[in-house]
């Protein structure tokens, strides 16, 4: 799950990782800000774990405390794939062969079946729905889940493909089925934030008896 910072303490790990790590002065020297502002940002960024504290000994002198960027924090500073993931969207599409292109769509999709697959499918369908809740908060999704009427609600506050979704909206039918098939239950997406929602919204209903969820999409 990735970590949510806001820009400052960003920008004051991107430093400290240039800075290859140093004591509380050495940040200060380099950052241009107080011991205290430092050691609030350290304390704050080790709580989350993107920062670690090291003991440091040196000949006779007093051993002193280090700080540096941990492999959270390095992976953290390393997420970044939008560009990747809008180019390899892209060159799927300019596949020539309409098999061959529909068969990499479905094996992402079911990649992402796969990675959301911890649900009981023996439970109820609120049930069901709760745990794929569950599933995608803990991948770093902003959702929640609701019961319009009769019926459960999965809500994204935030579209998880915003740039992907803007280029072809296709990618929010595709999460579509993929909840469908992890739900084994019909799943509609009733509104999107393309359109102006301040979410996206997925109303599931059981699967009508005879039918196969997600049948008919690719």
């Amino acid at each position: 799950m990735r970590v949510t910072i806001d820009k400052n303490d960003q920008k004051f790990l991107e430093q400290l990782h240039r800075l290859c790590g140093g004591t509380i002065q050495e940040i200060c020297d380099d950052v241009g800000v107080t011991a205290t502002a430092v050691r609030q940002r350290l304390t704050r960024l080790e709580g989350q774990g993107l920062v670690i504290r090291e003991v440091v000994r040196a000949g006779r002198g007093r051993p002193h405390h280090v700080y540096r960027v941990s492999d959270a924090g390095l992976r953290h500073l390393g997420e970044n794939y939008r560009d990747l993931a809008l180019i390899l969207w892209r060159s799927i599409h300019q596949i020539e062969d309409e098999s061959a292109k529909r068969s990499v769509f479905s094996l992402i999709r079911d990649e992402f079946v796969r990675r959301f697959s911890r649900v009981d499918s023996g439970g109820s369908l609120d049930d069901r729905v709760r745990q794929l809740t569950d599933e995608l908060e803990s991948h770093g999704y902003d959702v929640g889940c609701a019961v319009d009427g009769s019926l459960p609600v999965l809500r994204e506050h935030n579209c998880p493909y915003q740039d992907l979704a803007a280029v072809d909206p296709s990618i929010c039918e595709m999460e579509a089925d993929v909840f469908s098939r992890i739900l084994k239950a019909d799943v509609e997406l009733a509104q999107c934030c393309l359109d102006g929602h301040a979410h996206c919204e997925f109303h599931v209903r059981e699967t009508v008896e005879g039918t196969t969820p997600g049948a008919g999409q690719s």
